[in-house]
């Protein structure tokens, strides 16, 4: 039976509109693929939680959930099905008025970012302050941000996009932009996040046409940037070289004790896993199994066969957003093409930081899985990214089939 989403659709292009002016908006065709891939990696996402978390009430940290081994399976359940509704919204918001709003999206969120540093509002958990607290959820300003940033600065490649060559105009008011994001989210601190969204600016730049001179300088400046927040940091410092030698006594049983458990973990694991719940690793060995090293649980328990499908499934997600980006620019929305590639730099990206973290390819930071870690604002911002790219397509299906949007 094929999946059906809470609107209607329609075949007919010519009846398709936006305003519903003459009469209510009938939807056509979407991206099924799209959309299955999205609930499958969440799906299966909420089966690992559950696996990764269901010892966690045992341990001192967890007191407060005693007998409660599916805390986490029901909230991961609750945020899927939020994510869901919000994302059936989302979709429904034509891709213009994201245009039109994208430089009050970015500030509104610059002002969220602020509110996070302020004691009383911000949350601290583990020592950094990430968080704000809406009584029944709390919600991450730095998620956010990774779609306003794609909306920015898809709305200012298009706006200035004659002054892209040059640097006073098309160069320095990003810098300052994206660098006053990066200020705000060091103060945390959250240098992950900050690594992504930079990405995902330099991404679209570079695919807008940024002048190349301009875009390598920046890219030495902050590989330079990057390089000096770590010296400069004892923690990140220590972390590096614990990184570089892992297995060195007191690296593994300090800052590199996440990793050198996660790549017992995927050794464990070996081609088809130990089975689906028989992971050790999770049984307090392996910080934070359930968000950032939910790939490690992956590894453990279904092998190098279930790390290369979840692996395949991102790498077709994010193909899949370029395409869409790709056809948009054919049909000459330069915005909406620019917004669907920097979602699919975004997701690649995170996901990439997050396996890289797990499989120690990349030094130890907390980011997490895109769709299938536990968490509400990861998931609930993937879903409104991801249901923007489904309205990209859907409208690209509109225009090519003669309709109006």
């Amino acid at each position: 039976m094929a999946f059906q989403l809470p609107f209607k659709f329609s075949g007919n292009a010519a009846d398709a509109t936006v305003d519903g002016r003459n009469r209510p908006s009938k939807m056509m065709d979407y991206d099924q693929p799209l959309v299955w891939v999205t609930l499958l990696l969440m799906l299966f996402g909420m089966v690992m939680v559950y696996s990764a978390s269901i010892a966690l009430p045992d341990s001192p940290k967890f007191r407060y959930l005693q007998d409660r081994n599916e805390y986490f399976l029901y909230r991961q359940a609750v945020y899927i099905l939020v994510s869901m509704v919000a994302a059936a919204v989302v979709f429904r918001v034509p891709i213009a008025i994201w245009q039109r709003y994208a430089p009050m999206i970015f500030i509104g969120t610059l002002v969220l970012l602020v509110l996070v540093l302020i004691p009383g509002l911000g949350v601290s958990v583990n020592g950094a302050r990430r968080w704000l607290s809406l009584k029944v959820f709390m919600v991450q300003p730095s998620e956010i941000m990774k779609i306003a940033v794609v909306l920015y600065a898809a709305d200012f490649t298009v706006r200035k996009q004659e002054y892209m060559h040059k640097l006073t105009k098309g160069f320095v008011p990003m810098v300052v932009a994206i660098g006053l994001v990066g200020g705000l989210l060091l103060m945390e601190p959250d240098l992950g996040a900050f690594g992504v969204i930079v990405c995902i600016a330099m991404g679209i730049l570079f695919l807008g046409g940024i002048n190349i001179i301009w875009f390598g300088g920046i890219g030495a400046l902050l590989v330079v940037i990057f390089s000096a927040i770590i010296a400069l940091s004892p923690f990140r410092r220590a972390r590096m070289f614990a990184y570089l030698n892992p297995w060195e006594e007191g690296n593994a049983l300090d800052k590199a004790y996440q990793l050198t458990h996660s790549l017992i973990a995927f050794g464990r694991g070996e081609f088809f896993g130990v089975g689906l719940g028989g992971s050790v690793e999770k049984l307090f060995y392996l910080p934070e199994a359930h968000t950032d090293f939910i790939m490690a649980v992956i590894g453990e328990e279904l092998g190098l066969v279930g790390v290369l499908i979840v692996v395949a499934m991102f790498y077709w997600l994010v193909k899949r957003a370029f395409d869409i980006g790709r056809q948009a620019i054919a049909l000459e929305q330069v915005f909406a093409g620019l917004a669907a590639k920097g979602i699919g730099i975004w997701i690649g990206v995170q996901t990439f930081i997050n396996m890289g973290v797990n499989l120690g390819l990349l030094p130890t930071k907390g980011l997490t899985l895109p769709l299938m870690s536990f968490g509400g604002s990861g998931v609930l911002f993937n879903c409104v990214g991801l249901a923007i790219l489904l309205r990209i397509d859907y409208e690209n299906r509109v225009r090519m089939r003669g309709g109006r949007t």
